[in-house]
């Protein structure tokens, strides 16, 4: 009887499971493709220099949502139980911290718009201090859902949080409210998930001040800061730099041009690196093992993601003109450039789950901090060409950063740079050959429009490649069609 029991608590254990994934990997498909069609329509209706000021104040936001305490969500999540009063004691942590956050931003609104000498900016930030004051009515409710692998709930409750913030973005592009549309469009979103996520789970939010056996919880929440402070000055100091120097226009060209190009490596590349690192955590005692794994992956993602970034390369001007529109055209040569970069930049964040699976955290910092000097150093040169400077600073560093992390994560698996250059080949090979077809091809077409251009290009592109796989690299191309055909890979794939 106790057998069928445990098998009873297993099955249900694995169902919650496969019940999570689903609402949670369905909801978020479903909220990102709402998000990028409503971003792409109200792109076209706002000018470059809105998403300018917009992005002087990111900086901030994101270097205090750094510090908001999120960490200490995780805490609760990691917890045996979970008591009310210790629900309440992490609400009361999380509303002081976070009211202290909005209160440092009003301060410091004025010191800001004086530095990018943007009067506007100090509106901007004062508004969107309403934006802290969500977090621990999002927070709280977020850890007891999570604890329950209950994702249906806040599945719903984020797909119309999204609706909302959608529907304010629309509403202000249309109404002509400019940056506001971009301020008061998150703001909808966050406060609207908050007030649902406190309904669904029935969570009183009443502070307590009582602060007792709350040491380990705030002790776990802080050890978590130091390697994203390293990540946030690297992923903020362009903007930074170069928010000073530009004016909103050329600012909001290489801003959406980086948020273009980066649509891939930001969203589809972090969930593979989920479901990595238990991977690489079993097999940690097999050094060559790891090291042939993380070979075969890089030789797979390059695969897809070469020709991706390699194609938007050589059809940015034509891209850009029919996802944006024609006064978005200027952004075409950032496209094209930070384009080449992403490359190096999608094999750069694939290292961090190894070098966490293998027990080094520590490399994985590391790397923060050589990228976290290089890179504002980059900006700086760069920025003194201007805008496109900026672009450049991105293909000329984050090669060298790559190189680091291979040379510091790729040591303690044993990964050789022949190996690491064997794998990325095909895919980066294949899509030169590629791109030179392309090339080759676009100067042929004649002054055509925009859409018909890509609509051209793009499956040409696309045959392109094929056609260099069969020719160049026919059993990468066999191994890929295994794996998208395939529940499980052959046995002699792991000899």
């Amino acid at each position: 009887m106790g057998l069928q029991d445990a098998d009873a608590n297993d099955a249900g254990f694995g169902a919650r499971i496969r019940s999570a994934i689903f609402w949670r990997s369905g909801s978020q498909i479903v909220s990102q493709i709402m998000s990028w069609v409503v971003t792409l329509a109200v792109i076209r209706l706002l000018d470059p220099a809105d998403y300018g000021l917009f992005a002087m104040t990111q900086v901030i936001l994101n270097f205090a949502t750094f510090l908001n305490g999120y960490g200490l969500v995780s805490a609760l999540v990691q917890s045996d139980t979970v008591e009310t009063h210790r629900l309440r004691q992490a609400f009361t942590i999380m509303l002081l911290l976070n009211g202290a956050l909005a209160l440092l931003q009003l301060a410091i609104a004025p010191l800001a718009a004086d530095y990018y000498d943007q009067p506007m900016v100090a509106n901007l930030l004062r508004v969107q201090a309403l934006l802290y004051l969500s977090t621990p009515f999002l927070s709280v409710p977020e850890a007891i859902m999570g604890r329950a692998l209950d994702f249906k709930r806040p599945a719903l409750v984020n797909l119309i949080a999204a609706a909302a913030s959608a529907g304010v973005a629309l509403t202000g592009a249309l109404s002509g409210w400019g940056v506001w549309t971009l301020v008061f469009a998150p703001i909808a979103g966050f406060w609207v998930k908050a007030a649902g996520y406190v309904l669904a789970t029935g969570f009183k939010p009443i502070p307590t001040f009582d602060f007792r056996g709350t040491g380990a919880m705030v002790a776990y929440g802080a050890s978590l800061l130091s390697g994203q402070l390293f990540w946030i000055v690297q992923s903020q100091a362009d903007i930074f730099i170069g928010g000073r120097v530009l004016d909103p226009h050329q600012l909001g060209l290489y801003a959406e041009a980086l948020f273009l190009t980066q649509i891939f490596v930001s969203k589809f590349v972090p969930p593979l690196n989920d479901v990595a690192f238990p991977a690489y955590a079993r097999m940690q005692k097999d050094v060559s093992r790891v090291s042939w794994s993380f070979c075969k992956a890089v030789k797979l993602l390059l695969l897809l993601t070469c020709p991706i970034y390699l194609g938007m390369a050589v059809t940015a001007e034509p891209l850009v003109e029919t996802l944006f529109g024609a006064k978005w055209l200027e952004m075409a040569p950032f496209v094209a450039i930070l384009a080449l970069a992403m490359p190096f930049m999608t094999l750069q964040v694939m290292f961090a789950p190894v070098s966490n699976a293998l027990g080094r955290p520590g490399t994985t910092a590391r790397v923060a901090a050589v990228g976290a000097v290089l890179m504002p150093a980059a900006f700086l040169i760069g920025i003194q060409f201007g805008a496109i400077g900026l672009a450049w600073a991105w293909l000329i560093a984050f090669p060298i950063l790559t190189a680091v992390t291979a040379r510091l994560a790729g040591g303690p698996m044993g990964l050789r740079t022949i190996d690491l250059i064997r794998a990325a080949a095909p895919g980066l090979g294949c899509s030169v050959l590629m791109a030179g077809m392309v090339l080759m091809a676009d100067s042929l077409l004649p002054a055509i429009s925009a859409p018909v251009r890509l609509a051209i290009l793009v499956p040409l592109g696309g045959a392109a490649f094929l056609g260099a796989l069969l020719l160049c690299a026919r059993d990468t191309l066999k191994e890929l069609v295994a794996l998208v055909i395939r529940r499980a890979p052959p046995v002699q794939a792991a000899a």
